[in-house]
């Protein structure tokens, strides 16, 4: 973060609030010209370029739109090596459920890892951050789940740290304890060790800033997710549920009863479930629409959700098998065709409220004075542009905490 900068552009759309829900849910775009100021990585002006404390340098009063950076608030970073085969095999008829377990699936992501070194882990992985913030991501989690053990989860966490350290954008860390059940163990003993052993040794060790738990009928169950959650709170550490992708189960039920910061998937939540999460003040609903894509899901029920007062947030879950994405504009295409989200919706879904589901509502998702200078110049003469031209990256300029990377 060093000294003054600014940007302008013929429009502004960002958010008003966080978190953006029901009727507030739609960013709000301003006319331009219009620009943005900041200092020492803060913005400090948004107004007239010539209302502005120092004359802009990037962007030009006639063309393209200001926003916030992306926040990506599902993915499985840092991973090693892709399954790119196993996406062949699902056309040609196999399922998700036929390719969880034994080699395949996380088991297989989980032998990568295991048989990587961790500068080979962080390189593979630091070539993905940079891909994410050339489509304008400037902050993201980072996930375990591919350890599958304790001393391996623990090496995760801590390679996730160290991937935040090296990445260009701001980066927490979930500890996804409960992603698959280890080869030779009963789901109570995973779970028992999880509880007792590697949620508080990694909390001891400042490792993660959440806790996750994947709930499903090849995974893990609301009993598992009980406890967990409670080891999880023990350690003074929010809970993330990934819920109802594959069938419904009633965990989105339960994370908005746990005070979850989200219930993740949800291709499945039926309508008791829309009605907890709508009604939930802390729990938000990540919908990740090309993974929903990607294994031919059907997509979440994000129209209800949104009607029920829910807060939506968009992420890529971006990971070597269900979802290998790492552009928050594809999201936002994706779930605008196939969610039927407006433009203006999904950009507070892709920023304010992904802010708010990791802390950081209060530091970046928005443009406001006071919060940081992550904004994005986006080369469109519209906020609809972004959807309506999928596959074509909208992002011209990046600016993170005041340093403009890309532009």
């Amino acid at each position: 973060m060093g000294g003054r900068g600014a940007i302008v552009a013929a429009g502004l759309a960002t958010a008003a609030v966080a978190p953006a829900r029901g009727r507030d849910l739609a960013a709000q775009t301003s006319p331009g010209p219009i620009g943005v100021a900041w200092e020492d990585g803060r913005i400090v002006a948004i107004g007239p370029p010539e209302d502005l404390p120092w004359a802009p340098t990037l962007g030009t009063p006639e063309a393209g739109l200001l926003a916030p950076g992306f926040v990506d608030a599902h993915t499985h970073l840092p991973f090693v090596g892709w399954r790119a085969d196993e996406y062949e095999a699902r056309l040609a008829g196999a399922t998700y459920r036929d390719q969880h377990g034994g080699e395949g699936g996380i088991f297989r992501s989980a032998r990568m890892l295991r048989e990587a070194d961790d500068e080979e882990v962080l390189a593979f992985s630091l070539v993905l951050a940079r891909e994410m913030l050339a489509s304008g991501t400037t902050a993201l989690e980072l996930k375990t789940g591919y350890g599958l053990s304790v001393d391996q989860e623990l090496r995760q966490a801590r390679l996730a740290r160290a991937l935040a350290a090296r990445a260009p954008q701001i980066c927490t860390v979930t500890l996804l304890a409960a992603h698959a059940v280890p080869s030779g163990m009963t789901r109570a003993g995973w779970v028992e060790r999880a509880c007792e052993e590697l949620v508080p040794a990694a909390a001891a060790e400042g490792l993660c800033d959440q806790v996750d738990v994947y709930v499903e009928d090849i995974a893990f169950d609301l009993d598992d997710l009980e406890r967990i959650a409670a080891a999880a709170s023990a350690a003074g550490l929010p809970l993330r549920v990934h819920a109802e992708q594959l069938g419904a189960s009633g965990a989105a039920e339960a994370a908005a009863r746990l005070g979850a910061r989200s219930a993740d998937h949800l291709n499945r939540c039926p309508p008791a479930g829309v009605a907890a999460l709508g009604a939930a003040p802390r729990t938000a609903a990540v919908l990740l629409p090309t993974s929903s894509r990607f294994l031919g899901l059907a997509p979440a029920p994000a129209t209800a959700l949104r009607d029920a007062g829910a807060v939506l947030a968009l992420a890529t879950d971006c990971n070597p098998g269900t979802s290998p994405v790492t552009s928050m504009p594809e999201v936002i295409q994706t779930a605008c065709a196939d969610y039927r989200l407006t433009p203006a919706e999904a950009l507070s879904a892709a920023t304010a409220n992904p802010a708010w589901v990791l802390g950081l509502e209060g530091d970046l998702g928005r443009l406001a004075p006071g919060l940081r200078a992550d904004v994005l110049l986006l080369d469109v003469p519209t906020l609809a542009h972004v959807p309506y031209r999928p596959g074509r990256n909208p992002v011209s300029a990046v600016v993170v905490a005041g340093e403009v990377l890309i532009g």
